[in-house]
């Protein structure tokens, strides 16, 4: 599917192939929940044959210094990319990482570990809660509240066999 016309390509320089390839990391990006510029950042550094700075970034994909920043930041949180020295540069260059077990082991870290580790904590004040309830509610709730529990549990269990799998 051409997703750019050549007008746009050429004022990019980015080619039809780079276009698709940023467009698979959009699309990635979107299934989750991150910020469109992570899509194309990674895309674009993925694509690329040299490290780019911040810069390079904005220009070639014509989005403000921000939103590229932002991105970079997000990015580098996981760890699906890393910077890289440039002799004789002050700018930070950067390298898309490629390892996926690296880049699946950084994003659930950062962005699912913290919401299930918290999951535990909510369910022990909903467990308080539940004690200022009144007896002809409290055995349903308390079946409900057993099976949050078990799905936390079930959660915490997972993530590092997920992390496995997708190692290798």
């Amino acid at each position: 599917m051409n997703i750019m016309n050549g007008e746009f390509l050429a004022s990019t320089g980015l080619s039809e192939l780079d276009r698709e390839v940023i467009e698979l990391f959009i699309r990635m990006a979107d299934v989750l929940n991150l910020p469109r510029s992570v899509g194309e950042i990674y895309g674009l550094l993925f694509i690329a044959s040299d490290p780019l700075c911040l810069d390079d970034c904005r220009i070639r994909l014509k989005i403000s210094k921000g939103s590229t920043s932002q991105g970079l930041k997000i990015l580098r949180s996981f760890g699906a990319i890393r910077t890289v020295y440039m002799a004789g540069d002050r700018k930070d260059y950067y390298l898309a990482e490629t390892s996926l077990r690296k880049i699946a082991s950084g994003f659930t870290n950062e962005q699912i570990r913290p919401h299930v580790d918290s999951g535990k904590e909510r369910i022990e004040r909903i467990r308080e809660l539940l004690d200022e309830q009144d007896d002809d509610a409290r055995a349903t709730l308390e079946e409900k509240i057993d099976l949050l529990e078990n799905w936390q549990k079930r959660a915490s269990k997972t993530l590092p066999l997920m992390l496995k799998l997708i190692g290798g």
